[in-house]
């Protein structure tokens, strides 16, 4: 008799492909287990007519899971990259930061207009604070309007609630088929992407040393160093999911180039910054960009935004 592997997901269309992704790499790289997925519902999931924001707290799409892990109820976890709050509960540790998808934004117009071409005053539906500032800074007679659900469903709002157009991540458009729905590519210039955005992430209890054999086999040592430097950044900022922070790590030959910014809600103000170095010197040049940020005015842009969320 194999020995089972429990993977818990969210039950979402794209949370349900990653789970089966990373179950069929598995599966190859490990056929002497069985795997077995489960679907759980996380707090965001529940609440789908409020704003993140307003939801409050961090591990919206994770708590739920990283609970189940914790009692022994499932082995292993998997997330977007993204959704995972800079800080794991004790006992649980990142098992695989799997191959990144290009980790950018998309806006996908009803009337194929790029985000310089849409008309003054357009409507454009988005969940994220992070997004919201950075378009507004780009934009600021756009009208951004709260937009949640899944990416099915964000795409039939925008046709039956007549917006010009939304913001989604291109990695969950590309793995759902549905490229044909971008109409533009956002230049990291004009949005930088959420933290860890484009990459699968499995969770594992720390004590586990079976699972965590098991999980390295998926682990992309590139994408585990990038992420890491934006997750190190996120933490010193004491940032969560819902803050109007975009950075981005690329790395080439060996050399980390990670990118940020901070911007206000209104999107008036925007504190942007860069910092390069050794790919092994991931986490310090995380915490390095983001003192760089703070000393620049990020602290206080921060600040505001939670007193207005609080």
């Amino acid at each position: 008799m194999k020995r089972e592997v429990i993977i818990g997901t969210r039950k979402s269309e794209l949370a349900l492909w990653q789970a089966e992704w990373v179950t069929a790499r598995l599966r190859e790289l490990s056929p002497e287990y069985s795997y077995k997925i489960v679907g759980i519902s996380t707090r965001g999931d529940i609440y789908l007519d409020v704003p993140l924001a307003k939801v409050g707290g961090k591990g919206l799409f994770t708590k739920e899971m990283e609970l189940a892990l914790q009692r022994g109820e499932i082995d292993l976890a998997v997330h977007s990259m993204k959704d995972l709050p800079a800080e794991l509960p004790e006992g649980l540790v990142l098992g695989a930061v799997c191959r990144r998808e290009c980790p950018g934004d998309v806006l996908v117009s009803r009337k194929g207009n790029k985000l310089e071409d849409l008309p003054r005053g357009a409507l454009i539906g988005t969940s994220s604070l992070r997004r919201r500032a950075q378009l507004l800074h780009y934009r600021d007679d756009l009208n951004i309007i709260n937009l949640r659900g899944n990416i099915n469903t964000r795409l039939r709002k925008l046709e039956d609630e007549k917006l010009d157009a939304i913001v989604l991540a291109y990695a969950g458009v590309h793995r759902l088929g549905l490229d044909s729905r971008i109409t533009q590519l956002i230049p990291y210039k004009v949005c930088l992407p959420a933290a860890g955005q484009g990459s699968v992430g499995v969770e594992v209890r720390a004590d586990d040393k079976e699972m965590r054999v098991l999980t390295m086999k998926i682990d992309h040592y590139e994408s585990r160093c990038a992420i890491t430097a934006e997750r190190a950044l996120l933490r010193k900022l004491e940032g969560g999911c819902q803050v109007p922070v975009g950075v981005v790590g690329i790395i080439e030959n060996g050399r980390l180039y990670l990118e940020g910014a901070v911007a206000s809600l209104d999107g008036r103000q925007l504190v942007r910054s860069s910092l390069s170095g050794a790919a092994g010197d991931a986490a310090m040049i995380g915490i390095m960009l983001a003192e760089k940020l703070i000393q620049r005015g990020a602290g206080e842009i921060l600040r505001k935004t939670r007193q207005v969320n609080s």
